[in-house]
């Protein structure tokens, strides 16, 4: 009866309006409201009909006991199938809370390394479009989700960007930065705007926090690299720090175009470093310690030039004083650069600009006085009282806060050699005449003057310096002296040089006085102390040091060199300050004779206003003359026009090819090559002289010293003996060689002969030739040493047509005798001339053999 009357009451229920329902539920709630427990036991009735379970699929007489990994199983099971269901149903992904799921930090460390190196798989992505900017940039950068995806893209490119080989580029570059023990990772720009437009953008307006971001990401992919790096830097008591350095930014704009639109932005500049301060310790986070009760206030973040200090102790609520908790506060280097604006930069008639670079962490050091760098870097303002007090209205002043600083020097230096570079060298060195080819690619748009180029050949790759002794060391740079008339490109090598040489100063002897030269002691304007500024020749350390008329400096300002041209020292003191400073540098200098022309009836002392000393300590001297030669000013001229010709601006195609040329000539290395080939084999070759050697140098110096006490010319010392094995090294360096061999001095022997040789008065110097033909000949060209006779021969002929008062038409031709060039020949061991009369050497040079009248015609 009672399983009737609730039947009868669900039917009573169901026979109510939906519109009386609702009548009497709302009146009941206006009422009293809705009470829950009021008839609850009714609904925990037994009620038959609904009180069934399905009987498929239960086994009521089994008892199954399962064990843990059979649970598991099925609990797995059972999640896949849910998980499945609510794929199906269009519903999310079925995950536990947050606060009940696992700790990452309780994650193994070895999983996380086997996930980078299986294939270093993508991270999963945040789900937010950061594309997609709201507000401002560096306000949308701040926020959590965004700083996260920009810090996981960054992981993302430098786990995957490959370059050009398919191999992983900068997971490469980690590996070397971390066998170097450095913690700046330099990062191409045009990769990453390549592969990431957004974060390349970004990085231009808001580098700050981009690259804080950045540095993070890295830090975090070389903390997954190199397990245990973290726990040693923290036990010396140090955070392990990882730097990303951009190179290589598109647009590089001058000192003097920057505006206030360039703030807070990243910029590149270019300039040549004045100026540089000491290193010292700043402030990065400060703790500070209360006087009065003792308590630690901080960490505070120092972010600009202004000291952050706390107002009050929120121990002890007193004002102060703070100091500074030395033990607890993190400090980082800092030093300062004055950049100027690069010579060749500043518009005419206008003075040069600088502005103050600030370089942080392991950028210091990186750059010295003298250098011209490329520095690329958040330009930003600082607060400047001096500068408020003066303009009496707010006014900042601006520097560039460094992120990264590559030197023009670098460029070509032994670590930015590729493989390709090696190659290329190593290639070259295997080629016999690769000496030669050398010396021909010494400025290739001046003609002629070879024994001039192998003088700076061997003054660019040097020979091998020694130690004998801790306290005393043998120069291995080779010092060079021009000395010639005007107009034979003297100062046109030096600019050659300039710009060839790794590391180079150029000045002027009127220009350069003592101080300049070596060094000067002046007051810091920062510290208030006595400090040292180096000149020519301190900033022109292990690199080369070049003095254009070098005749016109003052006798004491040329006394002030003695000490740096040999010792390579220069020694100081001035205003308590006493101590030496480096000046291992080849010298090249230019002069020109008294009275402006090199007089060849005259001896040296007499032709130039230099002392015994100081000439004494040049290795090569060159003396240049301006003499009337009709075939060599005609190829000359020839030569100039062609590169006339062939430099306009509004050149038309094929104007100027058929002219000679450095173009025409294949055996000219090309400048940035010849560059490397210098640096390399400065770097990596150091060539030793062999003990059978040492004979040949002896004779030859006894010569000449015999020689020099009977013709007061160049001043032979025990220096010039030294000159030879560094002119021999610096031979063999041309070649890679580990060891000197014969050729290598005997072209060193030709060398200092004709340094010599060419010193000598007029009537001198035809004797000292036929002397000394043995060694003035050798490694000289079969052909040319020909050429060069014939020449000569020819010169006697227009003497004589000339004393004669004889004038030839132009169809007319002079005559050479065959027989007194097979004479001549003969004097230097050459017997057979068929292969000289009809090589192109011979014709290209206007003569002809007229076999039936037995002469060598030459059309004037």
């Amino acid at each position: 009866m009672a399983d009737q009357d609730d039947v009868n009451d669900l039917d009573m229920l169901q026979q109510v309006s939906e519109d009386e329902g609702d009548d009497v539920v709302r009146d009941e709630e206006e009422e009293e409201g809705e009470d829950l427990l009021e008839n609850m036991e009714r609904d925990y009735r037994e009620n038959s009909a609904l009180d069934r379970y399905e009987a498929e699929g239960l086994d009521e007489d089994a008892e199954e006991v399962l064990d843990e990994g059979d649970l598991m199983a099925a609990r797995r099971a059972a999640e896949e199938e849910l998980d499945a269901r609510d794929g199906v149903m269009g519903r999310g992904g079925r995950a536990l809370p947050r606060a009940l799921g696992e700790d990452d930090d309780d994650e193994p460390r070895r999983r996380r390394r086997m996930s980078f190196s299986q294939g270093m798989s993508e991270e999963p992505a945040v789900q937010v479009n950061i594309e997609d900017v709201r507000g401002r940039i560096s306000e949308w950068i701040a926020q959590e989700q965004v700083a996260g995806e920009v810090k996981r893209r960054f992981r993302h490119f430098l786990k995957t960007f490959e370059d050009g080989l398919g191999e992983r580029y900068y997971v490469q570059r980690i590996k070397d930065m971390q066998s170097n023990s450095k913690k700046s990772l330099e990062v191409q720009y045009n990769h990453l705007s390549g592969t990431h437009p957004v974060l390349a953008i970004w990085l231009a307006d808001s580098p700050r926090l981009v690259l804080e971001l950045f540095d993070a990401a890295a830090r975090d992919v070389v903390l997954e690299m190199f397990e245990g790096t973290e726990e040693a830097y923290a036990a010396m008591g140090s955070e392990y720090e990882v730097h990303v350095r951009m190179a290589n930014l598109p647009i590089c704009d001058k000192l003097r175009d920057l505006r206030n639109y360039h703030l807070n932005g990243l910029v590149r500049v270019t300039g040549v470093v004045t100026r540089r301060t000491g290193v010292f310790p700043q402030l990065r986070v400060v703790k500070y310690d209360c006087a009065k009760c003792g308590y630690v206030l901080g960490p505070f973040t120092q972010t600009g030039e202004q000291e952050i200090k706390p107002n009050t102790c929120p121990n002890c609520s007193s004002k102060g004083p703070f100091m500074v908790n030395s033990a607890e506060t993190i400090y980082r280097d800092f030093q300062k650069l004055t950049l100027q604006e690069s010579p060749g930069t500043v518009p005419a008639g206008r003075l040069p600009r600088h502005k103050e670079v600030i370089l942080l962490h392991d950028l210091i050091d990186c750059a010295r006085p003298g250098e011209e760098v490329d520095i690329t870097g958040m330009y930003v303002y600082g607060y400047d009282a001096s500068l408020n007090i003066k303009n009496s209205f707010p006014v900042f002043s601006t520097h560039i806060e460094a992120n990264h600083v590559a030197k023009k020097e670098d460029l070509f230096s032994i670590y930015s050699l590729t493989d390709e570079d090696k190659t290329a060298i190593h290639a070259l060195a295997k080629d016999p005449t690769i000496g030669q080819r050398i010396i021909r690619s010494i400025a290739p748009s001046i003609y002629g003057h070879e024994f001039i180029k192998t003088g700076l050949a061997m003054a660019l790759f040097g020979g091998q310096e020694k130690h004998p002794s801790p306290a005393y060391r043998l120069r291995g740079d080779i010092n060079v002296l021009l000395l010639g008339d005007p107009g034979v490109a003297k100062s046109q090598f030096l600019k050659y040089v300039e710009k060839t040489a790794m590391r180079a100063v150029y000045t002027t002897g009127k220009g350069a006085s003592a101080v300049g030269l070596t060094a000067s002691v002046h007051r810091d304007p920062i510290t208030k102390e006595w400090t040292l500024e180096g000149g020519a020749l301190v900033l022109a350390d292990k690199g080369v040091c070049l003095i254009d008329e070098f005749d016109k400096m003052n006798d004491q300002d040329r006394v002030s060199i003695h000490e740096a041209m040999e010792q390579q020292s220069i020694s100081i003191s001035k205003a308590g300050i006493v101590t030496q400073l480096q000046a291992r540098c080849s010298v090249i200098a230019a002069a020109n004779p008294i009275g402006g022309r090199y007089d060849p009836s005259k001896t040296l002392a007499e032709n130039v206003e230099l002392s015994d000393p100081i000439l004494s300590r040049f290795d090569v001297m060159c003396v240049v003359r301006d003499q009337v030669d009709p075939i060599q000013d005609q190829r000359l001229a020839e030569f100039v026009i062609g590169n006339h010709m062939r430099s306009h601006p509004d050149r038309e195609d094929g104007a100027g090819d058929n002219m000679p040329g450095p173009q025409n000539d294949p055996d000219i290395i090309p400048q940035d090559l010849l560059r490397k080939y210098i640096t390399y084999s400065k770097q990596n070759c150091k060539p030793q002289l062999q003990q059978a050697d040492y004979d040949r140098l002896m004779e030859v110096y006894s010569r000449l010293r015999a020689e020099a006490s009977r013709t007061h010319g160049m001043p032979i010392a025990v220096r010039h003996l030294e000159s030879l094995i560094r002119m021999s090294e610096a031979h063999a360096r041309m070649h890679l060689r580990e060891y000197v061999s014969d050729d290598d001095i005997n072209v060193a022997i030709r060398q200092m002969v004709g340094s010599f040789i060419q010193t000598q008065k007029y009537s001198v110097h035809k004797t000292l030739e036929k002397r000394f033909k043995r060694f003035l000949t050798y490694g000289t060209d079969f052909h040319q040493l020909l050429l060069s006779l014939l020449k000569g021969l020819l010169q006697e002929v227009q003497r004589d047509v000339r004393l004669q008062g004889l004038m030839l038409h132009e169809e007319e031709t002079y005559k050479i005798s065959v027989r007194s060039l097979e004479d001549k020949a003969r004097e230097h061991e050459i017997y057979d001339l068929k292969d000289f009369y009809g090589s192109n050497l011979f014709k290209g040079a206007g003569f002809n053999l007229d076999t039936g009248s037995n002469h060598i015609m030459f059309k004037a």
